[in-house]
């Protein structure tokens, strides 16, 4: 049996806001930053930040985001602003994690089903020939917008460990390796993070992820680098949390 088959078929169960199997007594809270779309300057502040504290950062890249054909997405996401795969080779070997964001950030709910599992395999592909050490067995698939179908969660759970898409209601979080998240915007989210984390930290215990972009004006609802200092800072002390990435978390807490 493969590995990703066996954490899957072993390991079931809602991680949102709620206890189960792979919360132990020294860790019962679950807390994921998770970084959407390539910006290469906030990137790598990120990281340093991050790395001030000993702590690992959760980045979601748009596989083509570094291309000359690359166009603007919304007002947010600039071509000028992307960073290419040496960045995030870089990244990834200062310890962070790297997972793919789609192809071009297109909303996959709304296009054709076929060429959405075009684009979800070119974007998987890319990253099997780019990122070093990538593997889809590990991999965790961010869909853009946070948006998607059954069908097309069907599609990537057969390719890839797990996926990132919208917030399910409580009843309907069954399975680990679908994972819901949180995000605000378009303005600053510094306040908005706050308190989703306070709130988070006063529950018995559980994994929230906050679905979060770029820092200091870039992106979709930005956070500014002081604040995400002062926050990893705060957080990287309490004995009872565990700052991780989401494909780290499945794997480590899975295996538990």
């Amino acid at each position: 049996m493969q590995r990703r088959t066996f954490i899957k078929t072993s390991a079931l169960g809602s991680m949102a806001f709620n206890c189960g199997p792979w919360i132990t007594e020294e860790k019962t809270h679950i807390l994921t930053l998770s970084f959407d779309d390539g910006f290469k300057k906030s990137f790598y502040k990120v990281a340093k930040i991050y790395e001030e504290y000993d702590q690992s950062a959760c980045f979601n890249v748009i596989a083509s985001g570094h291309l000359p054909g690359f166009k603007q997405v919304d007002d947010y996401i600039l071509p000028d602003l992307m960073g290419n795969f040496d960045d995030w080779n870089t990244l990834k070997a200062r310890g962070h994690e790297v997972m793919p964001h789609s192809w071009k950030h297109l909303n996959l709910a709304s296009q054709p089903v076929e060429k959405a599992k075009e684009l979800i395999v070119q974007c998987l592909d890319y990253f099997s020939d780019h990122l070093e050490g990538y593997d889809n067995e590990a991999s965790v698939f961010n869909f853009p917008y946070n948006s998607s179908t059954p069908e097309l969660e069907e599609f990537v759970l057969s390719k890839v460990l797990a996926l990132r898409s919208r917030e399910l209601p409580r009843e309907e979080q069954t399975n680990v390796f679908r994972q819901g998240c949180r995000s605000m915007g378009p303005e600053n989210i510094d306040h908005w993070v706050e308190e989703q984390v306070n709130s988070f930290l006063r529950t018995s215990g559980g994994w929230l992820i906050l679905n979060v972009h770029g820092l200091d004006g870039e992106g979709w609802g930005p956070m500014s680098s002081d604040y995400l200092d002062r926050l990893i800072k705060r957080l990287s002390i309490i004995k009872t949390l565990d700052m991780l990435p989401t494909g780290k978390a499945l794997l480590k807490h899975t295996n538990e």
